[in-house]
Parts: C-alpha cells; sequence; structure tokens
C-alpha cells in the first residue's frame, strides 16, 4: 500500500493511498477528524487491515465516487 498524505480545506486530515490489486492500483481516500496528517495516518496504519478489507469489498461491489474509493473512519 503507498500512502500520500493530504489536508482537507475544514482542517481534517485526509489520507489518500493506493490499494494494490496484483499488477493495478486503486486510488483510495480516508477521510478522518484529525487535525494533523500525523494523527490520520496513524490511525490508517493502526486500522490499515480493516481499511484494504473494506476497500476491496467496496471496488467489487463497484461503490466509487469518480473513480476513488472513499472511506470514512470506523
Amino acid at each position: 500500500m503507498q500512502v500520500v498524505p493530504r489536508i482537507k480545506p475544514d482542517g481534517g486530515g485526509t489520507i489518500t493511498f493506493f490499494l494494490a490489486l496484483g499488477a493495478g492500483r486503486q486510488l483510495c481516500r480516508l477521510a478522518t477528524t484529525f487535525q494533523t496528517q500525523k494523527q490520520a495516518f496513524s490511525y490508517l496504519q493502526k486500522y490499515r487491515t480493516e481499511f484494504e478489507r473494506i476497500a476491496r469489498a467496496r471496488l467489487a461491489s463497484g461503490e466509487l465516487e469518480d473513480g476513488v474509493i472513499v472511506l470514512s473512519m470506523l
């Protein structure tokens, strides 16, 4: 999984990462209520396996927004 941290305009931490699918990659975005990228990144790492499972399920069911899998906090 490649992680690219980003910050939402409202100040909350949003983490963008790529889900590995064999040789391909799928862009995923996790919206959090954390104030810093570091906090959001730590949260993603703590629950990485669960977010990957959810992202794969959403991809399989076609739940994409503009080609991106959008995730929120557990």
